[in-house]
């Protein structure tokens, strides 16, 4: 039995043991941001012409980063073992248009982030029908694309 068998088996019995919260904290250090999530630790920091010291990835490359990463390690570690896809190779590439003048609170500006990009290559043997029923699988079920197409609300503390 595999551990994607496993998992299933769990889940089903008890649906509780999937649940999960992660949380990620980020405080500053250095002059930039000091993010943590579990054992793992990373920097962020804004571009220069938005006061930043450009030391590390931005927030934005971060979002994007998430969508991009989401899109490889669920094909590759979880749907395609699911789906009997082989895969030989997976990138995602992902974009989007900013206005940095909207961060500087500029008139006629808007600090969103908009025409958001994903473009996904899976190089597999596989035949396309199975390599398309992983892609709609990922499109029913990855959290990063399900959460920026359709936002969720945030409780927003500012102390």
């Amino acid at each position: 039995m595999t551990a994607l068998d496993e998992s299933i088996r769990t889940f089903t019995a008890d649906p509780a043991c999937g649940r999960t919260r992660p949380t990620v904290t980020a405080t500053l250090s250095n002059g930039h941001a000091r993010v943590s999530a579990g054992p793992f630790n990373w920097e962020a920091d804004l571009p220069a012409s938005v006061g930043g010291g450009n030391q590390a990835p931005s927030p934005t490359a971060y979002l994007l980063g998430a969508l991009g990463a989401c899109a490889v390690a669920f094909v590759n570690d979880t749907l395609a073992a699911q789906f009997d896809v082989e895969v030989t190779g997976i990138s995602a590439t992902v974009s989007c248009a900013a206005d940095l003048g909207g961060l500087l609170g500029m008139p006629g500006t808007d600090p969103r982030l908009t025409d958001l990009a994903l473009e996904v290559t899976v190089d597999s043997p596989s035949p396309r029908d199975r390599v398309a029923e992983v892609e709609r699988a990922w499109r029913e079920r990855c959290p990063i694309y399900l959460t920026l197409l359709e936002p969720t609300d945030v409780k927003l503390t500012f102390n």
